[in-house]
């Protein structure tokens, strides 16, 4: 096999984390799980991961079509996750604030050798390539919400979508916005003159964490969910599918009782 096909073929870590959506997805479709909860929580956990490799895997590929050669030798057109540049940013981390937060928290973008790739079109595409893949994904989830295609889904499959919905749209939003750090500041930066490129590039590692410190804020966390608010409902998704989706993919709160009774009613209804 040569050594170009070894890099661009899928990656079995890849294809099992897809199986195990795809397997939770029947799950919850069919209502096969026992434990509902565990089901959605293992197919959003799943859907999840695969958007983040297809957002890195988007970089990758818009990258090698621009000039940069080396994204193939990296491995990152295989869409394992185990070889990004920063795994623990575009992958752990991510899964970790939507178990803790319900917050679709944007990964770190593979390494690009931008001294390869000319024009400066080429490299604001290979920013926007990453959320964009969040913007797809979204529509996707959101298909039979706003194709008014719900009759005959399942209320536990309909909530696991609407939060796995609000997974992508937030990740979209965080991710272009113009902060240094994030693939918006990247849409932009080649359009900048070069003296404020090199003033703003000490903050680049910052940018995440500035981010998410002011959605602390109370004023600015509410003007940023009635965003992502406003883009659900115009996708057809509604309040109570994001926020029933989060209760039921916490499946540790039943141990604790701590499941929004409402909800419960709901799926057991």
């Amino acid at each position: 096999m040569s050594v170009t096909r070894r890099n661009n073929r899928i990656s079995p870590l890849f294809l099992g984390i897809a199986a195990v959506t795809a397997v939770a997805g029947w799950a919850v479709w069919t209502g096969f799980a026992e434990q509902t909860g565990f089901a959605v929580f293992l197919f959003v956990t799943g859907a999840w991961v695969v958007s983040l490799c297809l957002h890195e895997y988007a970089h990758a590929r818009t990258a090698l079509h621009s000039g940069d050669l080396s994204v193939e030798a990296k491995g990152y057109l295989t869409l394992d996750p185990l070889k990004y540049t920063h795994a623990l940013l575009s992958i752990v981390l991510p899964v970790l604030f939507v178990i803790m937060g319900g917050i679709g928290l944007p990964g770190g973008a593979v390494y690009i050798e931008r001294g390869r790739i000319s024009g400066r079109w080429k490299h604001s595409l290979i920013s926007a390539a990453g959320p964009l893949t969040n913007v797809l994904f979204a529509v996707v989830c959101t298909a039979p919400f706003w194709l008014g295609g719900l009759d005959g889904v399942p209320l536990a499959f309909r909530f696991a979508l609407g939060f796995l919905a609000l997974l992508q749209v937030t990740a979209a939003i965080l991710n272009f916005l113009p902060v240094p750090g994030l693939d918006g500041y990247g849409v932009v930066e080649p359009w900048l003159p070069y003296r404020i490129r090199r003033q703003v590039e000490p903050f680049a590692p910052f940018g995440l964490l500035a981010v998410f410190g002011l959605l602390w804020v109370p004023e600015v966390n509410a003007v940023f969910f009635d965003a992502v608010d406003a883009v659900l409902r115009g996708l057809g998704v509604g309040e109570v599918e994001t926020y029933c989706g989060l209760d039921v993919y916490r499946f540790w709160q039943e141990w604790f009782g701590d499941q929004d009774p409402g909800c419960a009613a709901l799926l057991n209804g």
